[in-house]
């Protein structure tokens, strides 16, 4: 038997394949049905590029409020325009049960908000920019 790590749509499975020999045997054994992994699903290139949001560009002495972590943004406080201050809450970011509030890093104006409610973000994403 050699063991294999084999991975199915982001899923990873243990899985034992028996090596055959050659040689046919004179006594058939019976075989065990194995459960079949789910098929991958082959997605076109354009269809993942469309699929996949563009990074978020900050220009030069704009200040982008970051992800700190994995999460699910559930409400966003402050509007594109609107003056913050260093501190002011501009959302609400749930990560492991908890309301996090996401503040300003510094005084100025929100130049764009790049999520939405009920949208989920990754460590590092851009949720807003402040000019």
């Amino acid at each position: 038997m050699k063991k294999f790590n084999v991975t199915v749509n982001g899923n990873t499975y243990e899985v034992e394949v028996e090596e055959v020999s050659g040689a046919i045997a004179a006594q058939p054994r019976p075989v065990t049905p194995v459960a079949a992994a789910p098929a991958a699903v082959a997605v076109p290139k354009a269809a993942a590029a469309a699929a996949a949001p563009a990074p978020v560009q900050v220009s030069a002495g704009d200040t982008p409020i970051n992800a700190p972590m994995p999460g699910k943004v559930t409400k966003i406080v402050a509007a594109v325009g609107q003056k913050v201050k260093k501190g002011d809450v501009i959302l609400i970011l749930e990560a492991m049960k908890m309301q996090n509030e996401i503040g300003a890093p510094a005084d100025g104006t929100i130049k764009s908000i790049n999520v939405s409610a009920g949208q989920s973000v990754k460590p590092g994403e851009v949720m807003a920019v402040i000019g």
